[in-house]
């Protein structure tokens, strides 16, 4: 019998033999990331709502602050919904800062190097954007040649440390999320609290499933029965990389709610049940 192929991926962008509707998973994509980027971008420079307290200015309540503000490290006083002056690292925002400059601006650098240059989000934004390709056996965008990551995108080694500095962020919003449980020094329970916790535990699969911290544990090793620890970390962080994907839009997402829940609440649109007196 003579051998036959047939090559299902075409020259011409976006020329396929596909029938099914390849197109809607980088189309959602696009609508995931765009819609994000624009709503966080918006929240970033508002600089007001992004903290709730039911009204108790306490330094033994750690209130409900915003992921997408977190770590303070400096406040604006006399902010409608903003953070108590004791709730900031360094305190007040010196008076030479740009007034377009809210708290967020100082953090927002390392959730974002860390996300962008995510495995996961690299193969997402590459197809969905640059359509490099849109998909499997999809033609891609004509390039002259394929040069990998290299070149301009040498940057997205930096993901390796970047992921350093999100661990570091982890384990502050999940301290936020244990304090929003206290007010004026009484353990309760709120919704906000239930959000703001769930909040680093989503965080906390994407970020311990991501492939450098899986090769942080198991990499560099001949002999990975030789370590019952690190083999048992191994497999554990595996087992998150391989939902990457899912943690990733989850992880995104709650973000997103935590904040708006956060921002309603702060602005009386929407009223916080919770266990505590007042």
């Amino acid at each position: 019998m003579a051998n036959s192929s047939i090559n299902i991926r075409q020259s011409n962008y976006l020329g396929t033999l596909r029938a099914d509707n390849w197109w809607l998973y980088p189309a959602f994509v696009v609508f995931g990331f765009t819609s994000f980027v624009i709503y966080a971008t918006w929240a970033a420079f508002q600089g007001d709502n992004y903290y709730f307290d039911g009204g108790l200015m306490s330094e033994h309540f750690g209130g409900y602050l915003s992921p997408m503000y977190s770590p303070l490290v400096w406040v604006k006083s006399g902010v409608h919904g903003g953070a108590p002056l004791h709730h900031a690292w360094l305190g007040e925002m010196p008076a030479w800062m740009p007034a377009f400059v809210t708290p967020a601006f100082f953090i927002v650098g390392f959730p974002l190097a860390f996300r962008f240059t995510c495995y996961y989000y690299r193969k997402a934004y590459y197809r969905a954007f640059a359509g490099a390709p849109p998909a499997c056996a999809v033609g891609a965008v004509p390039q002259k040649e394929y040069k990998g990551e290299t070149g301009l995108l040498i940057f997205q080694n930096l993901h390796r440390y970047a992921l350093y500095f999100a661990i570091l962020v982890l384990f502050i919003l999940a301290y936020d999320a244990f304090m929003s449980f206290f007010r004026d020094g009484q353990l309760g329970v709120g919704v906000g609290s239930i959000v703001l916790l769930v909040n680093p535990i989503l965080l906390g699969a994407y970020t311990f499933g991501c492939h450098s911290f899986r090769h942080l544990v198991g990499g560099k090793m001949d002999c990975m029965s030789c370590s019952k620890g690190r083999l048992f970390a191994w497999k554990n962080v595996t087992k998150l990389n391989m939902n990457h994907e899912l943690w990733a839009w989850c992880s995104l997402v709650w973000v997103g709610f935590t904040d708006v829940y956060i921002r309603l609440t702060a602005m009386g649109v929407i009223h916080d049940f919770h266990t505590w007196a007042n």
